[in-house]
């Protein structure tokens, strides 16, 4: 018998939802969309390989049902596969890794126009309403005792608290940001850095590491 391959962060995040309850491939790519996509976001289609990755390994079970003619593969969780997603628990995490576009066109800013900057910019704003927008009524709906898988609450709001500390973050670095780049003059040479935030920041670090 070959090898299985490595199991990822991924795998062990599919195998969580399985422990949840059962699957089917599809509905475990749209619950890992909606419920980890806003911090483990993940092609769809590598999605639809991690369940088999688990069979193989033996950490999940594969069952084929019938809708009407139509087959469908459900999937669950094994004794072992919770065995697994437990000894995984206690592992090593490394922390955020952040990628925003936006700011590789800042970087470059020298290569573009004052109005390439701003827009830029203004995309972050555009992402922080969109996540606002797909998160709105997911509070209120646990509060109204709606919400879904309730008695995992207190590790949701842990989840929903960072990521709204991080999406207020990058909507007051884009409040900031436009305000300054709209001070600059058109021509991007001539462009005056603020010396007062970088000594800001500077002292911030220093007493950090002190």
């Amino acid at each position: 018998m070959p090898t299985p391959r490595p199991l990822t962060t991924t795998s062990y995040a599919i195998l969580g939802l399985l422990s949840l309850r059962p699957w089917t491939t599809y509905e475990l790519a749209q619950q890992m969309q909606r419920a980890l996509g806003q911090f483990w976001p993940r092609a769809e289609s590598k999605l639809y390989e991690e369940p088999k990755k688990l069979v193989a390994h033996g950490y999940a079970t594969a069952m084929v049902e019938h809708v009407g003619k139509r087959p469908r593969t459900v999937y669950d969780i094994t004794p072992a596969g919770r065995e697994a997603l437990g000894a995984w628990m206690p592992g090593r995490s490394d922390g955020p890794v952040v990628e925003f576009e936006g700011l590789v066109r800042v970087f470059f800013a020298e290569h573009g126009t004052k109005a390439d900057v701003l827009a830029a910019i203004g995309a972050a704003h555009a992402w922080v309403d969109q996540r606002y927008e797909q998160s709105e009524g997911i509070s209120r709906s646990y509060l109204d005792g709606e919400g879904g898988f309730p008695e995992r609450l207190p590790w949701l709001i842990l989840i929903g608290r960072f990521l709204e500390e991080m999406i207020d973050a990058v909507d007051r670095w884009a409040d900031w940001a436009t305000a300054t780049v709209e001070a600059w003059p058109d021509d991007l040479d001539r462009a005056e850095p603020d010396l007062a935030v970088l000594e800001t920041m500077a002292a911030k670090s220093e007493a950090r590491r002190r």
